[in-house]
């Protein structure tokens, strides 16, 4: 039986990820829960407990070492299988994203892009040439893509996701503002900028 992971320890592993590439790149070779929690603001109590979760890590009173960690973490999470993405929507951030230079760190690849706009197909972004959405499914069939990316308006974005699924994209990274419906068997993230904006809103309109 699989066993079943909260989402918040999932949320999790990429900041420890993350914080132990930094440290590895400061030539760091063993850290402790304490240091890594002072990095992070997680307290050292959650971080074994996160870690325990996917098996036995460090040894008492030493630590972790950082390279053996951050490589046992970047498994769990997948990073290892160098997953090829694919960006509907070529716009201020879909463009953005196609030249976001950390995506090949963390193992990921942008192999295609697609608009509809007749101005921007043809174009290239960061190398990538732009095609047009209707030649969607041939390409992606040919650049084995495996994460569709959605950055379109709200209206467009449920036809995009079914375009996307259709072409055989195992999982869709959602930024249009709206909740998408797609199968059970397609992991599905929704990043909705508006959100964190007006959470800081709150936070800073407080007396």
């Amino acid at each position: 039986m699989k066993k079943t992971i909260s989402q918040a320890t999932i949320d999790r592993l990429p900041l420890y990820f993350r914080t132990l590439q930094l440290v590895e790149s400061e030539k760091t070779s063993i850290i402790s829960s304490d240091e890594l929690g002072k990095r992070l603001d997680i307290t050292p109590e959650q971080i074994r407990k996160d870690l325990a979760t996917f098996g036995q890590f460090g040894r008492k009173g030493i630590g972790y070492d950082v390279h053996e960690l951050k490589n046992k973490i970047s498994n769990i999470l997948g990073l290892h299988n160098r997953w090829r993405l694919a960006i509907v929507g070529v716009g201020h951030l879909g463009g953005a994203l196609a030249n976001y230079v950390n995506f090949a760190s963390l193992g990921f690849s942008v192999v295609a892009l697609f608009d509809k706009d007749k101005k921007i197909i043809g174009t290239e972004v960061n190398g990538i040439k732009v095609n047009a959405v209707s030649s969607m499914k041939k390409i992606i069939d040919k650049r084995a893509v495996d994460i569709g990316v959605i950055t379109v308006p709200a209206t467009e974005a449920q036809e995009v996701a079914d375009k996307l699924i259709a072409a055989g994209v195992k999982g869709i990274w959602n930024f249009a503002p709206i909740k998408l419906s797609v199968p059970s068997e397609i992991p599905l993230v929704n990043e909705d900028l508006s959100i964190g904006l007006s959470a800081l809103s709150y936070h800073m309109s407080q007396d």
